[in-house]
């Protein structure tokens, strides 16, 4: 089983769902940052997990394969916090939310040097 490429197609899975759902059903419901929090969790989770998704499909070992990896938990953990802060968990949330922005930034970063050596 690709693990990675499982957990990158539920990411984009939820990306949209979580999209549509922020635009149509919780319209009213959000305050206006709660809104900014859903827009910004949205718009970081589709890119990342498609780009998880390419490398999954592509096999890659190594360095790609890692970014792919980082990709997926930082979705997982800036999208996450950003959902979980925008339906009301405390405002604490937001020191983790960071802690993904980072993940996402190696992943880019090891897919910069994993290219690099190929």
């Amino acid at each position: 089983m690709n693990a990675l490429g499982l957990i990158a197609g539920l990411l984009g899975f939820a990306a949209v769902a979580l999209g549509a759902f922020g635009a149509h059903g919780l319209e009213g419901v959000l305050t206006a940052e709660g809104t900014e929090w859903w827009h910004t969790a949205t718009l970081y989770a589709l890119p990342h997990s498609v780009a998880a998704l390419a490398i999954a499909l592509h096999g890659n070992t190594g360095l790609l394969r890692k970014a792919g990896w980082a990709f997926a938990i930082g979705t997982i953990i800036f999208a996450g916090t950003l959902y979980a802060m925008a339906l009301g968990a405390p405002r604490w949330f937001g020191a983790i939310t960071p802690i993904g922005g980072v993940s996402l930034l190696v992943g880019w970063a090891l897919c910069a040097v994993g290219a690099r050596r190929t």
